[in-house]
Formats: structure tokens, sequence, C-alpha cells
């Protein structure tokens, strides 16, 4: 991206209110500093990923693979019974657990950042996971059937989680339409901001990053068509828990998470192309960025 003074003087463009800043992993990458050589799996924070109904358990697997590649200590995932072996054997690395009442709550004291909602459907399954994760005292990040659940409360108001819709989901939680939160995405992530508070992460070409402070909602400016497949998501929310985990601020979490995110998929789709993109395609990639030279 270039830009041209026109020779107007700086004077005048540093006199003018924001309504942006533009964002991008280059620029988030230079956050990253190498571990200590005396650091150990316990300085990087437990991640718990809740979801995965019959037929999703790959929304957590996602999930837990994304957090897992992105520098978080340890992850566990709260799934469907009949999921967990099939997700041990695809990724041995994460602690996985049939999502049971005494083992969500041991589960939910342990963990430090939860992801609520990948895969996790709305069913008598999914609501009551819902409403336990909701429960626990715990910095959240809130995707998926999560957000559609959160959807039909009112009145529900933190400081302490992060949303993170699609333009369908916005608009399920704004009470409106896709096309009127296409039509001014800006407006929409402040009102979502101002009704459930928090970081409001409104995915989509030009993901917006919008806090509870004064500063302007951020844009990503990297990414590409071909995330527009299912698991992205998922991936994001593994990818933004982790940066939690890790101890940074909700919106510094959100806005690394986003570009690093789009970043690792623009390097995915350099290589073998957009279309037929995956979310776990993305893997490798983040790794390789989450370690900058």
């Amino acid at each position: 991206m270039y830009f041209d003074a026109l020779e107007v003087p700086a004077a005048v463009y540093a006199s003018q209110v924001l309504s942006a800043r533009r964002v991008d992993w280059a620029q988030q990458a230079t956050r990253l500093n190498p571990r200590r050589r005396s650091a150990h799996k316990g300085h990087f924070g437990h991640v718990l990923v809740v979801g995965g109904d019959h037929g999703f358990g790959g929304a957590a697997r996602l999930a837990g693979e994304a957090a897992a590649r992105t520098g978080a200590g340890l992850v566990s995932v709260a799934t469907r019974k009949r999921h967990v072996a099939a997700l041990l054997a695809a990724r041995p690395e994460l602690m996985v657990h049939a999502a049971k009442p005494k083992v969500i709550e041991s589960l939910l004291e342990r963990a430090g950042v939860l992801v609520l909602g990948p895969g996790l459907g709305t069913g008598k399954w999914g609501r009551r996971l819902f409403e336990k994760a909701m429960a626990a005292s715990r910095p959240l990040v809130l995707d998926a059937d999560g957000l559609n659940l959160l959807a039909g409360l009112s009145g529900v108001r933190r400081a302490d989680w992060m949303l993170t819709p699609h333009p369908g989901e916005a608009a399920r939680l704004l009470g409106s339409c896709v096309a009127e939160v296409q039509a001014d995405r800006f407006a929409a992530v402040e009102a979502l901001q101002r009704r459930y508070g928090g970081v409001i992460v409104l995915k989509g070409p030009g993901t917006l990053v919008l806090g509870a402070g004064r500063r302007p909602p951020a844009i990503c400016s990297d990414g590409n068509p071909g995330m527009a497949s299912g698991g992205m998501g998922d991936v994001l929310s593994g990818v933004i828990a982790a940066f939690m985990a890790q101890g940074w601020p909700l919106d510094e979490a959100a806005e690394l998470g986003v570009c690093l995110h789009a970043a690792a998929a623009d390097r995915a789709a350099g290589v073998e192309g957009e279309r037929g993109l995956l979310g776990t395609d993305l893997m490798p990639q983040l790794r390789r960025l989450g370690n900058p030279a």
C-alpha cells in the first residue's frame, strides 16, 4: 500500500480524527519476541475448547490445533465422547475429554482461556455446555454456535470476552439482517461493541476489530477469498485464544490473531492457489509466521 501526501502539510493530516486503523501481519509481527531459554509450558497458558457436537468434531479439533500451533502451552478439548479417539489420533498433543458434567467443571477450573462454540450445536447438549462455560469466570472467545446461543439472550454484557461473528451471526446478534450489516460494517461493529462489551471481531473481507477504548476500529488488510471455506473461523478462534493465553490484552490478542490468521492464509494460497484452501492448510504457516526472524 502506498500513500501520496499530495504536498498537503503533515499538520493537516495529524489534525484529522481517524475513522479506522489499517493493521497487517508485517506490522503486528514486530510485537513478538523470542522466548526465554528457560521457558516452560506453564508460561504460555492453557486453552480449553468447548464444542464438537455429533458430526462437528472437526471444528473443535481445528480450534484446538490452531491454539497449539500459535503457541499456547496447553490445549484441552471438551467434546462428544465419540469424537475423543479420532481427535487424539489426529493430534495427540491435544488433551481431549468427553464433556461430562464433572469433567467440564474440572477443566473450567484449570483452563485460563475458553473457546466456546466451534461445532457446539444449539441443542440440549450444546446449551448445557454453553451455560456452564458462560458461568465460569474465565476470559473467553465466543464463536459459531456460541454466538447463536448468545443471540437468544438479552442484557448479557461482559468486558472479558471476545465475539467473532461473521455477517450472518452479527445480524442475529443485532436483530437485523446481513444486508444491513454489510451496508455499514463500521456501524455494525460499533453497535455490537456497545451492546455486548468486550472486543468484537467482525469477520469478512477487511475484518474489523473494535474494543472498548477510544481507539478507532482496526481493519486487517491481509487475507484472500480462499478463506471462504468451512473451518476458517474455528482456526481464527484458536489463534486468538492462544495469544490471550500467552498474556496479551484482549484487543491486542484480537489484532495479532486476525492478522496472523489472514497472513497464514495468504502464504498458504500462494503455494497452491486460493480455490480449495482449507483451515488445516494454515497450520504450518501459523507456526512459520509466528516465529519471525
